[in-house]
Order: C-alpha cells, then sequence, then structure tokens
C-alpha cells in the first residue's frame, strides 16, 4: 500500500525510503538471459531491458498483463505571454477527446493492452504566470502531487504517464534550464509549432522565469516553474516506485518531470526507461542529463503519453523473449 502524505516534507519522507530494485531477481534474469537460445548480446538492448524489468518485478520470469496509461491536464497562466500557438480552450477539447477515444493515445494505449485514465487538473483555473509569481502555491501544488500520486493503480505491471496542457512545452524548458543550466534559448522549442518571432519570446520567458525564482531543489522548481499536469507526472512516477512498478518516460515534458525527482535523491529514476527520443529539440539534452537511453526515435512531438505507449510493445517484447524462449539445456541446443 501506498503512504499517504499531506505535506512536501512528508512526500519527501516517502521518497527518501522508496525501494530499490530486487538483487535477488537481477542475478537470476542475468542467468536466465545466459543460458537463453541465442548468441550472448545477440537481442542488445531488449536483453538490457528485460533484466532491468525482471528486476523491479521481483522475478526471472516477468510478464507484463497490466499496463496503465494515465494523462493528466492542466492549464498555464504563462500561454498569456502568448508562447503557444494555439488557445488554452484546447486543452479542455483535447481532454473530451481523450474521454471518447478519439486521441491518438486511445489507440495506443488500446493496442498495449493498457487501461487508460484522464484526469483534468482544475482546467478553469489555470496556474499563475510564472514571469510574475511561483506557478503554483505550495497547497496547489501539494494536491497536484497527490492526484498523482493516487491514479497509480497498485495492479498495474507497467505505468506510462502523459499530459496535456497547452504551454506546457514552456514549463518543460524553464525546470530544464533552472536544473541543468546553459542559455534559456538551449532548452527552448517550438512546441505546438510557433514561428521564428514566437519561438524568441518564449525563450525571453523562459529565462525571465527562471531569473525569478532560482533554487536547486527540484521541488522548488517544479512548484514555481511547472503546471499542475507536470507535478501529477511526478507524483505518479513516484509512486510506482513505492510500488516496483516500472515506469516509460514518455516525451520532453514527461522527462522534465522525472528530472526534478531525479534532484531530490541519486536512483530516484531507477525504476524508469526512456520510451523514445521526441522531435522537441532539447529532449535529446535531457536524456543525456538523466543517463536514459531512448528505446524509440520516431520524431514524435504529440505528448499525450503516445511516444511511451508505442514503447509498451517494445517492452513486451522485450519480455516475451526473456520468459518465453528456451534455454540451451530446454531446447537441447549445443550452446557451444
Amino acid at each position: 500500500m501506498l503512504p499517504e502524505f499531506n505535506s512536501l516534507s512528508a512526500f519527501r519522507a516517502a521518497l527518501s525510503k522508496a525501494p530499490v530494485a530486487d538483487a535477488t531477481a537481477r542475478a537470476g534474469c542475468e542467468a536466465r538471459n545466459g543460458q537463453l537460445t541465442k548468441p550472448p548480446g545477440a537481442l542488445g538492448q531488449l536483453e538490457e531491458v528485460a533484466i532491468w524489468y525482471g528486476s523491479w518485478r521481483g522475478t526471472d520470469k516477468p510478464d507484463i498483463s497490466a499496463p496503465q496509461v494515465i494523462v493528466f491536464a492542466g492549464n498555464h497562466g504563462v500561454t498569456a505571454r502568448g508562447v503557444s500557438a494555439f488557445p488554452a480552450e484546447v486543452t479542455v477539447q483535447m481532454v473530451a477527446n481523450f474521454k471518447s477515444g478519439g486521441a491518438a493515445i486511445n489507440q495506443l494505449a488500446k493496442l498495449a493492452g493498457a487501461r487508460m485514465d484522464v484526469h483534468a487538473l482544475d482546467l478553469d483555473r489555470p496556474t499563475t504566470d510564472f514571469t510574475a509569481a511561483p506557478a503554483m502555491t505550495e497547497t496547489e501544488f501539494l494536491s497536484a502531487l497527490q492526484t498523482g500520486w493516487a491514479a497509480v493503480d497498485p495492479a498495474c505491471d507497467v505505468l506510462v504517464v502523459g499530459e496535456m496542457g497547452i504551454g506546457n512545452t514552456t514549463s518543460a524548458a524553464a525546470i530544464c534550464h533552472a536544473l541543468y543550466g546553459g542559455e534559456a534559448a538551449d532548452w527552448t522549442g517550438r512546441g505546438t509549432g510557433v514561428d521564428d518571432a514566437g519561438l524568441v519570446l518564449k525563450a525571453q520567458v523562459v529565462a525571465e522565469g527562471v531569473a525569478l525564482h532560482q533554487s536547486a531543489d527540484g521541488l522548488d522548481i517544479l512548484r514555481c516553474l511547472g503546471g499542475r499536469e507536470v507535478a501529477a507526472m511526478a507524483g505518479a512516477i513516484a509512486a510506482a516506485r513505492m510500488l516496483r512498478i516500472p515506469v516509460i518516460l514518455d516525451g520532453f515534458i514527461c522527462c522534465a518531470a522525472a528530472a526534478c525527482l531525479a534532484r531530490l535523491a541519486d536512483g530516484a529514476l531507477d525504476h524508469t526507461i526512456a520510451g523514445h527520443q521526441s522531435a522537441e529539440g532539447a529532449h535529446a539534452a535531457l536524456l543525456q542529463n538523466l543517463g536514459k537511453a531512448p528505446l524509440l526515435s520516431l520524431g514524435l512531438r504529440l505528448g499525450e503519453g503516445s511516444g511511451a505507449a508505442l514503447a509498451i510493445q517494445v517492452l513486451k517484447g522485450a519480455v516475451a523473449c526473456h520468459t518465453g524462449m528456451a534455454t540451451f539445456a530446454e531446447a537441447g541446443v549445443s550452446d557451444g
């Protein structure tokens, strides 16, 4: 069972007691992988992924039967600065599309056999423009974390979290700039498709926000520069760690949320892998900072959890080979 938390200090305390991968299961997975009917390393990254997955599920013969995809939606006050090519009303419209089954993520979740949940967080009440004040009060931030924390089904065996929120690439860029430094333009991309002038303005807005809210703490950065849906993703990723549920990270915004957790403790993202490298320019640099190699690179930039949901198929393939293949002894094949 997940512990409850009613303060940010309690959230930090819970994460300080987060479990680690099962070393015995990992050793068993590695031993089994070495006995399967294939040359050593012939399945490449699939072998590493299967061993990682089994170590978190506590078995040398894992299975995937209950994936969960959660999409969180929120609106951002910083859109008043003109950083998006689309109005905030699109967030509400897309939530309706998710709930009616008409979005890309619905199709990919269904294909993966995943339960899909949608959580809209106060869409009629955007966060504060972070160039003027912190995006969320501590109470608002705590509520968003709690929403994500409670949204994870303890019975799921792999988790994908996605987002919808006009303006959230600006938020993610600001988070990355605050965490990793460099120039604001290094972390700022076109998002929904802003033109050249819009891109310059967006980078300026990112720089202003980071200059106003200088902090080295991951939760402070997330509260001041994030959005409710970004905080909820972080809450869900943290909850999955407590439950030993492996997580497939989606694109730039999801990884920005995860990066705030990574700042809290070494190894905080050991239960996660990167589902894909998105076309948002700074995502590659963010993945490098997180030490994550993407499973896919298909030029996706939709968000919603779409790239990670597609990567469930890769993870299923890795696990199916690991668990379903015969060993040399079982197959009566010489191992050389």
